[in-house]
């Protein structure tokens, strides 16, 4: 299943694999995030983060 979108249900501790694949993509910077990588998310918005700068950027754009 190399470089496939995969399609995630995002749950406060975990995730849940709908469509199965190796990667999603970050809601802010667009960049390809590996499953075995991804450490942030909002489960609100159901959106995957690469890293914690777009995850607090989100948090301060929501803040505003």
């Amino acid at each position: 299943m190399k470089n496939k979108l995969a399609k995630l249900k995002y749950m406060p501790n975990n995730f849940q694999i709908i469509e199965e694949g190796d990667h999603v993509i970050c809601a802010i910077s667009k960049k390809t995030i590996p499953l075995e990588n991804l450490n942030y998310w909002n489960v609100d918005k159901q959106e995957a983060y690469f890293s914690y700068v777009e995850s607090s950027a989100e948090r301060e754009k929501e803040d505003n």
